[in-house]
């Protein structure tokens, strides 16, 4: 196997890891990098359904420590049951509609002018979130509400096209209910566990039929390198918003949606 193609796996490995869990579209940055990199690899579904494992995986990592405990004592404590709950009722929106529109979505979404649009948009909207004066109600991750779970869960659903963000969406939304922003955080990457989990098990599915055992040492470069560039970006990410506001991520979506609009329209 040629040496570069490992290059481009880590590369985008590396792209996946830093922009899943950021407010910034993890899917609008691997569509640009994979057009950049020109990955055209004959397995490059599969290999992004790999990266993305790999990169929920350095979540679970983080928080591996609460999801035993939620695990261990879910019959017995109700705390973790309004958790889990809560998960569940933020889970539901966007996966169905998801399972119902992602072919659509693939097809005619997953385009450089579609996410340029998306980051853009994104971003003024992340802009007018923080300049509103929103009260902060919610402190622990204990605090939220059902009512405030469905609410971040149906804002979530935005998320399904490529540039807006996962988890912009759900923190932006955990922030208009009343979630601090560690909180609103936290929360989106719990929801990232079972959202993400599905969407690789499915496109897994969808996909496996393009899985060549001569590719493992692709997909194995693109894992590793996910995961640690996620967890990375995570513990970092944690500590930043702890000081500061989202301001940052705002304007790097509307500056980086103009380059590709120049580059789009060169």
């Amino acid at each position: 196997m040629h040496w570069f193609i490992l290059i481009k796996a880590a590369a985008m490995g590396v792209v996946e890891g830093i922009t899943e869990f950021l407010p910034i579209s993890s899917t609008g940055h691997l569509i640009i990098a994979a057009k950049w990199l020109h990955f055209n690899h004959a397995t490059a579904e599969v290999f992004e359904v790999v990266i993305q494992l790999g990169a929920i995986l350095a979540v679970c990592w983080e928080y591996r420590q609460r999801l035993f405990f939620v695990a261990q004592h879910i019959l017995n404590h109700k705390t973790n049951q309004r958790f889990l709950l809560n998960i569940f009722i933020a889970f539901i929106p966007a996966s169905l509609l998801g399972a119902l529109f992602i072919s659509f979505i693939k097809t005619y979404l997953f385009n450089p002018f579609f996410v340029a649009c998306m980051l853009t948009i994104g971003g003024v909207i992340i802009l007018w979130i923080e300049r509103c004066c929103y009260v902060v109600k919610i402190h622990s991750m204990d605090d939220i509400k059902p009512i405030d779970a469905l609410k971040i869960g149906l804002i979530q659903i935005f998320s399904l096209m490529p540039g807006i963000s996962r988890s912009g969406s759900t923190i932006m939304g955990g922030l208009l209910c009343g979630l601090n922003r560690q909180v609103a955080t936290e929360f989106s990457f719990f929801l990232a566990i079972p959202v993400m989990f599905a969407a690789t098990f499915y496109d897994g599915i969808r996909s496996c039929a393009l899985f060549n055992i001569e590719d493992i040492p692709v997909f194995a470069i693109g894992l590793i390198v996910a995961f640690f560039s996620a967890f990375i970006a995570v513990k970092g990410f944690l500590r930043f918003i702890s000081q500061h506001t989202f301001y940052l991520f705002a304007w790097y979506r509307i500056i980086f949606g103009i380059i590709l609009f120049a580059w789009y329209y060169q």
